[in-house]
């Protein structure tokens, strides 16, 4: 990292050239999408003049966009590592509801705590999971979703009774609907003109851990009828 000097004769940090871009790719693929953002208006938005910058740091497009999601991952799964270690030392989780808090807290906590990898973080893999969920699965596995498969298998352990596969299909659906909550909540509350300070109350945020708890939990079909 480069020091300069400015005008009052201070020594300044200038900002890492890779650091830098990063911030602003993950900005502009969470506003607009992962496929409508060229590495050009990256470099350029990153005040970078040379185009090529990009591929020199992280080889193409999609390794930047790998970076982004392994630098966030990281810190989220440090969160939910340690928010798991505490529920199991004290014998749980020993309902759905708090295996799902496990997998939703850390998240929301994460973008409200550390802005330089959580600002617009959410928006950015909602649009990463539409377009290339993939790459995501190929990036994360084995290594930067242990938490999060550690959430599922709670949550397998503690849902009613139901076949396997309609268990990963619950799965499938709160993946897409915590998602999506969130990448919402994130975009109301960055822009306050939107005027909607309900999406940062506690009580938005227990609602959403309630409603996914319910799709968790809701009696699969045909289990209601006799034999």
């Amino acid at each position: 990292m480069e020091t300069v000097n400015d005008a009052r004769g201070t020594d300044e940090v200038a900002p890492d050239p890779r650091d830098r871009i990063k911030v602003v790719a993950r900005r502009l693929f969470a506003d607009r999408g992962i496929r409508d953002v060229p590495i050009r208006e990256i470099a350029r938005e990153a005040g970078q003049k040379n185009v090529g910058v990009v591929g020199y740091y992280f080889g193409n497009k999609e390794g930047l966009v790998a970076e982004i999601l392994v630098d966030a991952a990281r810190l989220i799964e440090a969160r939910r590592n340690a928010h798991l270690d505490r529920l199991e030392a004290e014998g749980g989780p020993r309902t759905v509801r708090e295996a799902v808090e496990a997998l939703v807290l850390p998240s929301v906590q994460f973008g409200a705590d550390d802005a330089e990898h959580g600002e617009g973080f959410n928006r950015f893999l909602l649009h990463l999971s539409q377009s290339d969920p993939g790459l995501i699965d190929r990036t994360l596995e084995g290594r930067w979703n242990v938490g999060y498969q550690r959430c599922l298998a709670h949550m397998r352990r503690l849902m009613p009774d139901m076949p396997p596969a309609a268990k990963n299909r619950r799965f499938v659906f709160v993946g897409a609907y915590v998602s999506s909550l969130l990448a919402v909540r994130e975009t109301m509350m960055d822009d306050p003109a939107r005027g909607h300070p309900g999406w940062g109350s506690d009580a938005t945020l227990q609602d959403i851990v309630q409603t996914t708890t319910a799709i968790l939990e809701a009696p699969a079909p045909g289990a209601d009828k006799s034999g």
